[in-house]
């Protein structure tokens, strides 16, 4: 819901027309591969898979009990979906984290990503999902230049394992996980998940603060 605009809003509604069913189209498509990109840590694809999960039930939650019915039920749909996800995904979780005992594949990482595109879309929030897939769009920009080939891009673009220190080091390859190598230096690869799950938990939390926000100027996501 967004306030009046003559000629674009009525109601409280903002109609897009076809620009917004494009739009969730690229949503899933996006959230189907995002998490297979950000991957290649023990724990990574299921951890932050997890939290965006929680944080997507707990928006679900919250608006449940809405005065308003359709979206009382558009959120009772979307955290149906979610409820067996995040138990299957906790599981597995407890199997991959490190020292992983399962190695989940593109197999999960596809399902994961659809499923939490799904529910976006389904629970009428999928502008709040792409906020809390914050570090998988930049991530995603970020790679860019390497997934288009303007610069090399090796088969494998995951750290490197220093034998001499037991940790791992940034490679020159554009992504999340070897920027916060660069960033915050060499280390376990237990603490790089750790470092990516922290972003993908900063993300969640902003987006709620822009929910909030917007909120108080009258705009629903």
């Amino acid at each position: 819901y967004v306030p009046e605009v003559p000629g674009i809003s009525v109601d409280g509604i903002l109609y897009l027309g076809p620009i917004y069913k494009f739009y969730m189209v690229l949503v899933v498509v996006f959230c189907s591969n995002s998490i297979n990109i950000l991957a290649g840590c023990n724990g990574v694809e299921a951890g932050q898979s997890f939290v965006i999960g929680v944080g997507a039930l707990v928006l679900n939650l919250l608006n449940v009990c809405s005065d308003d019915k359709n979206t009382a039920a558009n959120h009772m749909l979307s955290a149906s979906m979610l409820a067996p996800f995040l138990a299957a995904t906790y599981a597995l979780l407890m199997h991959n984290w490190y020292p992983s005992r399962v190695f989940v594949g593109d197999t999960y990482t596809y399902l994961a990503g659809m499923c939490l595109g799904a529910a976006g879309v389904l629970g009428h929030f999928s502008e709040t999902m792409l906020i809390f897939f914050a570090p998988q769009v930049f991530n995603f920009i970020y790679s860019v230049p390497q997934l288009l080939k303007i610069v090399p891009c090796p088969r494998h673009r995951l750290p490197t394992f220093d034998t001499k220190t037991g940790l791992l080091t940034a490679t020159p390859n554009y992504n999340l996980i070897n920027l916060l190598l660069h960033i915050f230096g060499p280390c376990t690869e237990k603490d790089l998940t750790i470092r990516v799950l922290v972003v993908q938990v900063l993300s969640i939390a902003f987006g709620f603060g822009v929910r909030r926000a917007l909120y108080e100027l009258g705009w629903v996501l």
